[in-house]
């Protein structure tokens, strides 16, 4: 009886999940996580046999050797592996499985060795919330997901009543710092003697000194003032020194991040839109600018709103040999845009000849000044005119909304840069867990958005899908937003030549090509 007992007793101690690895299809361990003692030699012995034992020839989910079972799932180019024991639920092994393959993409963007290593700690932290002395334990995704942030209600109670104290003690130094310099005026307007504040020992404070020295201690330090120079440098002033505002505006952004601050996105953005768009190295002196600005507004359920296409071509001469010009523009556009000439341009010859001059051929252009020469509108709502369709599909399930965005690019001529898809997502619910995915993106808290972001979209790319899971509600994920640049414009209108009005030789020139969002929102 006493040997059932102690054999009972051994058999109960048995580990069941013995660790849980990221290893490369050669079997070289990523990260992995032991759950009994084992030697650094023992798990990596395991993991470089695995591959070997894999069969390519049979569609199962685990193999075993004489000692131990390894249950995984590959993940694009690595395998997330359980090493078990033989003995253990298979049924368990796989759903434990599945739940460490989920938590991975929550600390990584996308599934490669040097991603997966960059957060080898927090993938560790969140198995330990999985497995417990070799056992699963009975947590979910957002449950561990609120395990590993250790976000305390009580603290920031705390926090916020600390706050409010401080505030209304320092509200209260002011008060009595005002009644202090209120006092110390009265006495000397009345030609009183000042009185004392305070002690230690024989000497007292004045309330002059008294006032000043709350008044430094508590009101300098929230606004604090700058004391004027008594003598000025001999040296050059500095007041109107060119670069200073960016510098000093630069040198504030890094004391932001230094500070843990996220900079907003947008002055990411403006400096990428800035590279897309930059001018051309050699600006002659003709210079082109064609440039358009997009607004469309579409419905979730399909169906164009209003679009609309404000375009314009913008001539500037630097030269003043050059100021008696005609432009040759190419209209291919069959959108039905309209066009409008500036009023000292000859409208006749555009008419008949597509070329823009000027009403008298004896003047020059404006020199050194953007001057539109030409410019156009288009407003539609057929849906045949939208150049990037976005479909956004959420539909509920057991635990929140399982979110599906496609987007197709529609029309294959242009070359949309720095495309960004946003979809707003609930507040306090955590980030949303990425299935498929083309692209990269990101997950603002601060904002409660998240942002798809796509390098190029063309006609090698024209389409791609995202997918993610979150809690709440299908009204939660609109309206999604979108921006994009690109160097060409939406409606087909290019100036082809340039030539002199006398001569008709032809002019150098440059010309820079743009087509800006002012809004692009689905409802």
């Amino acid at each position: 009886m006493s040997a059932f007992v102690v054999r009972s007793l051994t058999w109960c101690y048995i580990k069941v999940l013995l660790a849980t690895a990221v290893c490369t299809k050669a079997g070289k361990a990523i990260i992995s996580r032991q759950f009994v003692e084992m030697t650094r030699t023992r798990i990596e012995g395991l993991l470089a046999a695995f591959p070997k034992l894999m069969n390519t020839g049979k569609q199962h989910t685990f193999v075993e050797t004489e000692s131990v079972r390894y249950v995984y799932q590959p993940l694009e180019k690595l395998y997330m592996v359980l090493i078990t024991t033989k003995n253990s639920n298979i049924l368990e092994d796989l759903e434990t499985l599945r739940l460490f393959s989920r938590v991975i993409p929550e600390y990584c963007r996308v599934l490669e060795e040097s991603e997966i290593s960059e957060h080898c700690f927090d993938l560790i932290f969140a198995f330990d919330e999985i497995v417990a002395l070799g056992y699963r334990e009975n947590v979910n995704l957002a449950q561990i997901r609120t395990f590993t942030e250790m976000d305390s209600h009580e603290e920031k109670v705390f926090r916020a009543v600390r706050e409010t104290q401080e505030r209304e003690a320092k509200a209260e130094m002011r008060r009595k710092a005002k009644e202090l310099q209120q006092a110390r005026r009265d006495a000397e307007r009345q030609g009183k003697k000042v009185p004392g504040y305070g002690g230690f020992g024989s000497g007292g404070i004045s309330g002059s000194s008294a006032a000043s020295m709350i008044t430094d201690a508590i009101i300098e330090p929230e606004k604090p003032k700058m004391t004027p120079a008594v003598m000025r440098p001999s040296g050059p002033s500095k007041a109107l020194k060119l670069g200073a505002k960016g510098k000093d505006v630069e040198n504030f952004v890094d004391k932001l991040k230094l500070e843990g601050e996220q900079i907003s996105s947008s002055t990411k953005r403006s400096s990428e839109v800035a590279k897309v768009l930059s001018p051309p190295v050699n600006v002659e002196s003709v210079h082109l600018k064609v440039e358009e600005k997009l607004s469309l507004t579409c419905g979730r359920d399909g169906g164009l709103q209003n679009l609309e296409v404000h375009g314009m071509i913008m001539l500037r001469v630097s030269d003043e040999k050059q100021g008696r010009i005609r432009l040759q523009v190419e209209n291919d556009d069959k959108k039905g845009i309209q066009l409008q000439t500036h009023p000292n341009v000859d409208k006749k010859l555009f008419t008949t000849d597509s070329l823009i001059g000027l009403k008298n051929p004896e003047k020059s252009f404006p020199l050194n000044n953007d001057v539109g020469v030409l410019k156009w509108r288009l407003q539609t709502n057929d849906d045949a005119f939208i150049p990037l369709s976005i479909n956004c599909w959420p539909s509920e399930s057991a635990t929140g909304c399982d979110v599906n965005i496609e987007y197709e690019l529609q029309e294959s001529t242009l070359e949309l840069n720095d495309v960004t898809i946003t979809i707003p997502v609930p507040a306090g619910v955590g980030a949303p867990l990425i299935g498929e995915l083309d692209g990269e993106y990101r997950h603002d808290s601060r904002k409660n958005i998240l942002e798809w972001n796509l390098p190029v979209i063309d006609a090698k790319n024209k389409t791609g899908s995202l997918e993610f899971s979150i809690a709440g509600q299908p009204n939660d994920f609109f309206p999604v937003t979108v921006s994009f640049v690109s160097k060409r414009n939406y409606c087909n209108i290019q100036v082809i030549g340039i030539n002199h009005v006398d001569s008709n030789s032809p002019v150098r020139y440059s010309m820079e090509t743009m087509l800006l969002v002012e809004k692009y929102e689905i409802l």
